[in-house]
């Protein structure tokens, strides 16, 4: 599918800057090229050129550089140029390049998007690219290049042809069984294979929670009793005073967040409000809120003072829990007290760089081999799960004959297309690219 009109953006971070890179596809791309470059340039050359306006006034001295179509990012004609980054160079070349008739500035993702109906890219890819626009962790960044590379697509692509296969075997005994040609009964064969891939497909499932860690990132939650220390490690971690720290219980009365980098995984550590017994009105939302933060994170650091111990009361949480001793500075001559997994001090930093070592080192596991293929989306994980249902039901109807047990083949193989855009999808593309940046 080549477009009749041809799209323009600025491609390049925010000005002014170094350089700015303006990006241009469509049928109209050479022509704006040669226009503004004054003469032909060669395919796939950087060239330096004088770019002008179309009455001949110099805007710039810039790089240019064509990929003609169809062996380019969306499949049409592409070209950018590489110009100073200053606003008003920028903004004049823009200017100038929409003025051509059949040109106008791109909409979000529309570069991708147009890749994607040129067939230059798969959803499932396409998805990816959006994510490593957007990583800023190196977990982040291995994890989008691996599906923008193709690997996750082809494990679903490998399922759907193992299901058509599955399906057209079936369809032939059904239809052909009196043939020479067609095996007496290829239904052992083929529904082992199915039982294969439900297993299969629920273990891939099961590592949606490792992608969701590596996206949105390994949650810490630090719980404890008021004045136990939560606001001075919450501070300590974010390396800023993020949290007001002061001697009077109940201080911190909502949920505070901030960001960490560990080794690569994104890590997000929450300080919340104190816990006790008979608290306040608003103090008592906070806490509430605390303890249902507990219960979804990755992890929770249980603070205590070593100066004051204070009961918390009943706090069950599923999550794994380290045990923390604070303000050990206070304490120093005492013997260690071993029912702690550590103690530290955000007064001297006892401690401090092993806790956080720690930290990093449950996220990492959390997230598993950085080879895994996982599911990146949820719409992925939906899907798969309807995938499965169908085989599940397929292999459990035997009595319903093999005319409608190929029905739920062929639903299921409908499933892992809408994954990788294989089947229509016309619906979602909207909201995929609305996700992405202008130029892109």
């Amino acid at each position: 599918m080549i477009s009749g009109d041809s799209i323009l953006a600025l491609s390049s971070g925010r000005l002014p800057a170094g350089i700015a890179v303006i990006r241009i596809s469509g049928p109209k791309t050479r022509f704006v090229v040669e226009t503004v470059a004054g003469g032909k340039v060669k395919d796939r050359v950087a060239t330096l050129r004088k770019l002008r306006t179309v009455d001949g006034s110099l805007i710039d001295n810039g790089l240019v550089l064509l990929f003609p179509g169809p062996n380019s990012f969306t499949g049409e004609d592409v070209a950018e140029f590489h110009v100073h980054g200053g606003r008003a160079v920028a903004g004049k070349m823009l200017e100038i390049i929409a003025g051509f008739d059949g040109v106008r500035h791109a909409e979000p993702g529309e570069f991708t998007r147009r890749a994607l109906l040129n067939g230059k890219l798969d959803l499932v890819e396409t998805e990816a690219l959006a994510d490593l626009v957007n990583a800023e962790t190196e977990a982040q960044r291995r994890f989008a290049v691996q599906n923008a590379e193709g690997v996750q697509s082809e494990l679903y692509l490998g399922w759907r042809r193992r299901l058509i296969h599955a399906r057209a075997m079936i369809e032939a005994e059904i239809d052909f069984a009196d043939e020479d040609d067609v095996p007496g009964s290829v239904s052992d064969t083929v529904w082992s294979d199915v039982r294969a891939m439900v297993g299969e497909i629920g273990r891939h499932v099961d590592g949606f929670h490792a992608a969701e860690i590596i996206r949105d990132g390994f949650e810490v939650v630090i719980l404890g009793a008021p004045n136990a220390g939560k606001s001075s490690l919450f501070n300590a971690l974010a390396r800023r005073e993020a949290a007001i720290v002061t001697d009077e219980p109940g201080t911190t009365r909502d949920l505070l967040e901030v960001v960490l980098d560990l080794h690569g995984v994104r890590v997000r550590v929450t300080d919340t409000a104190g816990l006790r017994e008979a608290p306040g009105k608003i103090e008592a939302i906070g806490i509430e809120k605390a303890r249902a933060k507990a219960h979804t994170a990755d992890l929770v650091l249980l603070l205590e003072d070593l100066a004051d111990p204070s009961a918390i009361g009943n706090m069950p949480v599923e999550a794994p829990a380290l045990r923390i001793g604070t303000k050990v500075d206070l304490l120093k001559g005492l013997p260690r007290l071993e029912v702690y997994d550590a103690l530290i001090s955000t007064v001297d930093g006892t401690g401090l760089a092993e806790l956080l070592a720690e930290i990093g080192r449950r996220a990492a596991a959390a997230i598993g081999d950085a080879g895994d293929i996982l599911p990146s989306r949820l719409r992925h994980v939906e899907l798969l799960n309807e995938t499965r249902r169908f085989l599940i039901s397929a292999l459990s109807g035997q009595e319903r004959g093999q005319e409608l047990r190929a029905e739920e083949l062929r639903l299921a193989v409908d499933r892992l297309g809408r994954i990788v855009g294989a089947v229509d999808v016309e619906d979602l593309l909207d909201v995929i690219f609305s996700q992405f940046c202008i130029g892109k």
